[in-house]
């Protein structure tokens, strides 16, 4: 049997359940609106992130706002975003828009930039860069 398919102990299942989530982590809501806040700005104003600047609408409210509801639950903290549309369906929700390797790739250094900008701790910098480009490379819709 493999270890992912390997029963655990209830002393394991309770040191699992007590981890503290990415949410808990960063800090909370307040946080998290800071963070998608940061990354917003610096892709309004930093010309490097112009491609991925190009994809969202002139003014950037809903996407704040929308980005914030998503990554709070994602976190693992409330669900706003699914209460208020269901399933993200994120990979759907982003084929009208063109995403190949560039705009992951600004996408992730925007956030990365928007992470330090705010302070998070290097570990947690990292653990969140890590299943940030997982779902930013599965996003991935054009060759390149």
């Amino acid at each position: 049997m493999s270890e992912v398919n390997q029963p655990i102990s209830d002393d394991e299942a309770t040191n699992r359940d007590a981890a503290p989530s990415a949410f808990d982590l960063i800090g909370g809501e307040a946080r998290v609106r800071a963070l998608v806040d940061r990354f917003y700005d610096l892709m309004d104003l930093e010309p490097e992130f112009a491609g991925i600047r190009a994809l969202h609408p002139p003014t950037l409210d809903n996407s704040r706002d929308k980005t914030f509801w998503f990554l709070c639950g994602w976190m693992g903290g409330p669900d706003h975003y699914i209460s208020r549309f269901g399933h993200p369906r994120l990979r759907a929700r982003h084929l009208p828009f063109a995403i190949a390797s560039s705009e992951r790739d600004q996408w992730l250094r925007c956030m990365a930039w928007a992470m330090q900008d705010v302070g998070l701790s290097e570990p947690l910098r990292e653990r969140l860069l890590t299943s940030f480009f997982d779902t930013a490379d599965w996003m991935r819709n054009r060759p390149g």
